[in-house]
């Protein structure tokens, strides 16, 4: 999926090394037990939920449970364990920080709207883990302040942005920075990026 990413987007040809590492990042944490979280603001706000979506159940194509995953269902009798093997698909776990309206508003009235993504990466955050920080400027206070507080606790940060060379980019283990400085092609970019980058992992980690 990285190749026909770059046969169709010839100018992303300088993010390849970078999106192998993205891959090789989401497998790790998903082999040790970690998770990917994921944040932004406004369209990357949506981006975020979009990259969950595709994370948490099969994208391009079906995840059938192992059959030791069907027998944990299937003994416990239940009489629809049949429907639950049936649907049931695999996943990464995945979870995005924009989600949670009560935490929060609650963050951002008793400590600030610019911890509103830092006190959950601090909270549910751990060195298995990764976090996916989106914003298109590269200057977004909430985002910056949990990729640091996402370093601090060994997890592995990367930053989806565009091309100028926003205040994140020096806490981005992994940098994916679009090639505009527009926001709306930065976006587009983004959609076709993390696309391409949960088709390659799904494939790696459930169809070989």
């Amino acid at each position: 999926m990285i190749e026909k990413l770059l046969s169709e987007h010839k100018e992303l040809e300088y993010l390849r090394e970078n999106i192998k590492k993205t891959v090789e990042a989401i497998k790790t944490a998903y082999n040790k037990g970690g998770k990917v979280m994921v944040c932004g603001n406004g369209g990357s706000c949506a981006d975020a939920d979009h990259i969950v979506g595709e994370l948490m159940k099969g994208f391009l194509s079906k995840r059938p449970l192992t059959s030791y995953e069907e027998g944990l269902i299937l003994n416990q009798k239940y009489d629809n364990a049949d429907y639950l093997t049936k649907f049931l698909q695999r996943g990464i776990p995945a979870i995005s920080l924009n989600t949670h309206g009560a935490l929060i508003s609650a963050v951002i009235n008793d400590i600030g709207a610019d911890m509103m993504f830092a006190q959950q990466v601090f909270s549910i955050g751990t060195e298995c883990d990764v976090l996916i920080g989106i914003s298109t400027g590269g200057g977004a206070e909430n985002v910056i302040n949990a990729l640091k507080v996402a370093r601090a606790i060994g997890c592995t940060t990367v930053g989806m942005t565009g091309n100028r060379q926003g205040k994140m980019n020096e806490f981005c283990d992994i940098l994916l920075d679009a090639p505009s400085p527009e926001t709306y092609r930065i976006q587009e970019y983004h959609i076709a990026i993390y696309h391409a980058l949960c088709a390659q992992v799904e494939k790696e980690i459930f169809q070989n």
